[in-house]
Order: C-alpha cells, then sequence, then structure tokens
C-alpha cells in the first residue's frame, strides 16, 4: 500500500469499485479492502474448470443512459444482448413470464383465468373510491391484481424467497421491484408487444459481458489498479472514531491486522457489520435498532453436465413449496462462452438463513438433492453429471420487514452525525437495488467527496414518514 492513503472503501463490490474507479480517476489515492478472495459481492463470476457461472445470474438493464455508457464504455464494446425468456413453474406446468394472457388461459383454465380477471377488475373499481392502505406485501399485490392473482402467482414464491408470510413482507420491496407493472400492462405487452421499457420488470433484452457479469467488476480492479491497491482477502474488523469523524480501519489478512488511516471512509458492506464494527460502540438503542434488520442469504448449487443444453431459458422460477429450489438457470444461455462446447451447467439457488436447515446440509447432501430435483423438472440424467459446485452467499439480500423502517431511520441518522463516513450500495444503504444503481451509488458518494458537498438526495435514503 502507499504511504497516506487519503480514501478508505470497505467492500470490493459493484459500489465500492465503482466509488474507487471514480475517486482515482481524479487522482486520489485510495484503499479498497475485500473481504473475499475475489471482488465483485453477488455480482461476481465464479470460474470451476472451463465453466463460469454468476451467483443467480445477473442482468444488467437501466434508464439511465450515462450510466450504460459507463459500463459499455469499462467493457470496451465486449458485451452481448441477450434476449430474455423465463417461465414460472407450477402445478406441473411452464407458464411464461411476465404473463401472457393466451399461456394463462390455457394453463390455468378458462374459469381461474376469468376470476383472476374479475378479481383484478373489482379492485382497480375499489381503488377508485379510495386510497388502498398498502402495508405488507400482500395489500400492495392485492390492491394491484387482485387475490386470485396475488394466491397463484405471488404467495408462494414470495414467501420461499424471503422465508416469512407475505403479511409480515413490507410493501416496500414490491412497490420498489414491481413499480409501475400492473395486469394491464402485461396485457398489453403480449398483444401488442409494446417494448415494456418503461417497466424494467417487463424489458425483453439485457445487456451481458461475454465471460459472466464479474466482468464488470474485474475491469473496475484492474482500472483502479494501475493508480490504487484493491486488496482481497482483507476485511475491516474496527473502525475507530471520535467526535463522529472516523478516523482509521483496522484490516486483517491472514493473521496480521493493522491500521489505516485516511481523510474520507466509505462502506458498501452489509449496514448491520458496519454499526457493529465502530469503536467506541453507538448507544445501545442504535445498537438493539440494527440488530432488528436481517438479511436474507442464499444457496449456490451448480451442476455440470455432459450435454450440450438443457432449456433455452434466462431464468425459471419455481414458487411451489414442494420444491426447495427457488430459481434456476442455464448459463450457457447469457453466453456460450460460460461453458466449454458440448457441456453445460444449471445454477440452482436456494434462499434461505445462515443457520437453517438449508444452509447447514453438507455440499454432498446439496448437490444430490439438487440433481434430483433437476431429473425431475428437466429430465436430465444423473449419469451426465461430470461436476458440481456449492457457494453459499451470506447477505445477498436485505429483508425488508413489516415496522423495518422504524429501526432503519434510527440507524440511518445516527450514521448521518459522522463527517467523513460514507454508505453505499445494496448491502450497505439496506436498499435492494440493481446493479446500475448500485454503481451509481458509487459514483455518487465519489462526487460528493470530490466536491465535498453532500447531495440533497441522500436525505430521501430515509423512509417516507420516518
Amino acid at each position: 500500500m502507499k504511504d497516506g492513503t487519503d480514501i478508505v472503501v470497505v467492500g470490493g463490490g459493484l459500489a465500492g469499485l465503482s466509488a474507487s474507479f471514480a475517486l482515482s480517476r481524479a487522482g486520489r489515492r485510495v484503499a479498497v479492502f475485500e473481504g473475499d478472495s475475489e471482488v465483485g459481492g453477488l455480482s461476481k463470476t465464479i470460474r470451476r474448470g472451463d465453466f463460469r457461472f454468476d451467483l443467480g445470474g445477473h442482468r444488467f438493464i437501466t434508464k439511465n443512459e450515462k450510466t450504460e455508457r459507463f459500463v459499455k464504455t469499462l467493457l470496451e464494446g465486449q458485451y452481448l444482448t441477450v434476449p430474455r425468456k423465463s417461465k414460472i413453474y407450477m402445478q406441473n406446468k411452464f407458464f411464461d413470464y411476465p404473463l401472457k394472457p393466451s399461456n394463462a388461459l390455457f394453463g390455468l383454465g378458462i374459469p381461474t383465468t376469468l376470476k383472476v380477471i374479475s378479481d383484478y377488475s373489482k379492485e382497480k373499481i375499489k381503488n377508485l373510491f379510495r386510497t388502498p392502505k398498502n402495508i405488507s406485501l400482500e395489500d400492495w399485490v392485492v390492491s394491484h391484481f387482485g387475490r386470485t392473482m396475488f394466491t397463484i402467482y405471488f404467495k408462494e414464491y414470495s414467501e420461499k424467497v424471503w422465508g416469512i408470510e407475505c403479511s409480515r413482507i413490507s410493501e416496500e420491496w414490491v412497490s420498489q421491484r414491481i413499480s409501475g407493472l400492473s395486469l394491464g400492462v402485461a396485457i398489453k405487452n403480449a398483444f401488442f408487444k409494446f417494448s415494456g421499457q418503461e417497466v424494467n420488470t417487463l424489458v425483453d433484452r439485457f445487456i451481458y459481458p461475454p465471460m459472466g457479469i464479474g466482468q464488470i467488476s474485474d475491469r473496475l480492479k484492474a482500472e483502479i489498479e494501475k493508480e490504487n491497491p484493491v486488496l482481497t482477502n482483507t476485511r475491516a474488523v474496527r473502525i475507530n472514531h471520535k467526535n463522529f469523524l472516523v478516523d482509521s480501519v483496522i484490516a486483517a489478512n491472514c493473521d496480521r491486522r493493522y491500521e489505516v488511516r485516511g481523510s474520507e471512509f466509505v462502506s458498501s458492506i452489509p449496514l448491520t457489520g458496519l454499526v457493529k464494527m465502530l469503536a467506541p460502540p453507538p448507544p445501545d438503542d442504535i445498537l438493539d435498532a440494527v440488530s432488528r434488520l436481517k438479511y436474507r442469504d442464499l444457496v449456490i448449487v451448480t451442476v455440470m453436465l455432459d450435454r450440450e443444453r438443457v432449456t433455452d431459458l434466462t431464468w425459471m422460477y419455481l414458487p411451489e413449496q414442494d420444491m426447495r429450489l427457488g430459481r434456476i438457470h442455464e448459463p450457457k444461455n447469457w453466453s456460450p462462452h460460460m461453458a466449454p462446447e458440448g457441456k453445460t451447467h444449471i445454477v440452482a439457488e436456494y434462499f434461505c438463513f445462515r443457520g437453517d436447515g438449508t444452509w447447514n446440509l453438507p455440499d454432498g447432501r446439496l448437490v444430490s438433492l439438487t440433481v434430483k430435483q433437476l431429473e425431475k423438472l428437466l429430465a436430465i440424467r444423473e449419469s451426465e453429471v461430470i461436476g458440481s459446485c456449492v457457494v453459499r452467499v451470506p447477505g445477498a439480500y436485505p429483508l425488508f420487514e413489516v415496522g423495518y423502517t422504524k429501526h432503519y431511520s434510527r440507524v440511518l441518522r445516527y450514521l448521518r452525525n459522522f463527517r467523513n463516513l460514507h454508505i453505499i450500495g445494496r448491502t450497505g444503504m439496506f436498499k435492494y437495488y440493481n446493479m446500475d444503481r448500485a454503481i451509481e451509488t458509487g459514483i455518487e458518494v465519489a462526487e460528493d467527496i470530490l466536491g465535498k458537498q453532500p447531495r440533497q438526495k441522500e436525505r430521501e435514503t430515509l423512509p417516507a414518514g420516518a
């Protein structure tokens, strides 16, 4: 590391790397600490022999032309435009996603489809005369889609993803994720082939690097390292401060610990971990509040196959509870470079909590379970399996439980007292951001540091009414 580090960035995901890239370009001395062996966070690409796979599959889409230019320039024109083709598997049938009326009609049957449309129409009429009080995911979906649609398409999958009942999932999550989507938009998109560009959930083409989504993070790292160090296998263990001014970070690498001083500090690590690292510790009420913020974890099981291809899908969603898998994808459908010629692999996602039955299953049991489910689902044969890989991903998604905003706001207000500590990214800000927004938060904070004038929009990160 260079002497006189100016800015310390804790966390080498997309947000932290984007901030470090912008600061390095401006000539600032930056040190990046990443606890994992590779950068990228959730947006990394794992390599196993000649196979590559992402942690769940990540498409890059954005409405921000500046962000799109940034990524395309970073990739030096090396990107693919991939058509999205996704399906939902339930009731032993495949349904198109986004929903297509003809598919729903013949898949669910005319009586159920008429019930869906009837419930949807009733809710729309009700909403003309009163503003729905949406507290939970269940409230929001029913008021926008109707009870039948909620029960069929949203309930089981949402509860599998988040591990709690829909009545306990905050409406903030679903309104952020599918804001602007309605059954009417889906029907128009299906019948009239509207582009759907104004509704991200309906976008049917996306940008993807040929060697996996981690290519974005790898390119950022390479550019940063022209001027500044990016230290992997190195994690922050303590953040020293006095009078709401951070003075230094204690970093650990193998058996060594060392202190790194700086004038500005940027964090994209989980918000809960950041608060617990502060020394001296925050007041008890802040520690209590942060203990009530939770993340959902992920186990990825990849099965390599001696077959050219299994599906033509980008994603397949598996909502039903009798199948432990939540979602699968075949990387070769994203880029032909993700698997060797004549081979393919399936990436299976298990949504879980650290310490639960799924998280604690031995790797061999997880692979065996996955293969059996794929045999039933995709008609693969166990004899075709030529390899496997299990990756556990802690803190993958912030969990927006009903009532979380009270605790989140308290923590955020406390952290705003620090004059040189900045939080960015999905896990750092406890926001369900897509890749484009994670990149933008890093660049925006870099611009704030360079100009040393906080943005007015920072205040908007407090939940409404907090």
